[in-house]
């Protein structure tokens, strides 16, 4: 269960990563939900 739950996490952290580049090069709106995304994604990598 352990090894699932270490694939959701890196999948989860993977979309909010693309989702947070994909906001910021002007694509979408806004610009505090990418930087949001992203640096959650970033924190969901390293493990904090």
């Amino acid at each position: 269960m352990n090894f699932t739950r270490n694939i959701g996490m890196l999948l989860l952290a993977i979309y909010l990563i693309v989702i947070g580049i994909i906001g910021l090069t002007g694509i979408g709106g806004g610009i505090l939900l990418p930087i949001l995304a992203l640096v959650a994604g970033i924190f969901i990598l390293i493990g904090r």
